[in-house]
């Protein structure tokens, strides 16, 4: 998921491109929120029955000091038949404010169980033209690409600049140590005109309305087959502030509707 790929887009304030062309750093809003999940769509017979869940978000840090996020999704899911599975995947990142490094760490426990861990650092080349990670779960490794991805609050980023100036569409490979812990997705995101009616999510908080907002929706390819279907659909309504709300989260077999239930901004660090 990730984004929800495991960290998402959720970040950002303020001017976005510069004159002269350039994107300038946001002052990214720290802030708390957590989504109510529910099962939207199921189709085939793998397919569960039912489905509920919840996220908990939790992003600090600023442009100087970089950014840290913790993740985590809960997900019950109750098959046609046998019992009911439940997913709990732990993420937590640090990205440094000028997108060059990404520590990540990714656990997935099911039924109680740890299933997966995923530990290690991104670091882009100094010309931004390549880029190494270095895994130290699940299992140690090295994996060096001739490309230069955009990290999440990169993403997030170029997402909004993209918006504001009034594109419908954004391509761009991203890595965010989700799946393997090596791999660069390909992706497509849709975005929408501004919207101007009432938001759906249950518990805004004051400081978020009147707040612009555009639907947005990306898809994440696997690398290398742009032709193929997405691994992986997630939509959502970005903020100016980076907030993100309305979430719906597409497994291709089943599709999860995610509701802001509670949201808490935090103070915000300004780089000296």
């Amino acid at each position: 998921m990730t984004f929800f790929k495991v960290t998402a887009p959720f970040i950002a304030l303020g001017l976005l491109v510069s004159p002269s062309g350039a994107l300038e750093s946001p002052v990214f809003m720290p802030h708390r929120a957590i989504y109510d999940l529910s099962l939207l769509k199921s189709s085939g017979t793998s397919s569960p029955s039912s489905a509920r869940g919840r996220i908990a978000f939790d992003f600090s840090g600023s442009a100087c000091e970089g950014y840290v996020t913790t993740f985590r999704q809960v997900t019950e899911l109750q098959p046609s038949e046998g019992e009911t599975r439940t997913s709990d995947m732990r993420s937590t990142s640090f990205e440094d404010g000028a997108g060059k490094v990404l520590r990540f760490k990714i656990e997935t426990l099911l039924n109680g169980r740890l299933a997966e861990t995923i530990d290690g650092t991104a670091q882009k080349a100094d010309d931004g033209e390549a880029i190494s990670i270095d895994l130290r779960a699940p299992k140690p490794s090295k994996h060096d690409f001739g490309v230069a991805p955009l990290f999440p609050a990169e993403q997030v980023r170029h997402l909004l600049a993209a918006a504001k100036s009034g594109k419908r569409t954004f391509e761009a490979k991203v890595f965010d140590g989700s799946d393997t812990g090596a791999k660069i997705f390909d992706t497509l995101t849709v975005i929408g005109s501004q919207a101007t009616n009432p938001p759906d999510d249950s518990a805004l908080h004051e400081s978020l309305k009147g707040v612009p907002r555009w639907p947005v929706v990306v898809s994440y390819f696997d690398p290398g087959k742009p032709d193929s279907a997405p691994s992986y659909i997630l939509g959502f309504d970005l903020y100016e502030n980076g907030v993100s709300g309305s979430l719906r989260l597409d497994y291709c077999d089943f599709v999860l509707a995610g509701t802001m239930s509670k949201y808490e901004p935090l103070p915000v660090k300004e780089c000296k």
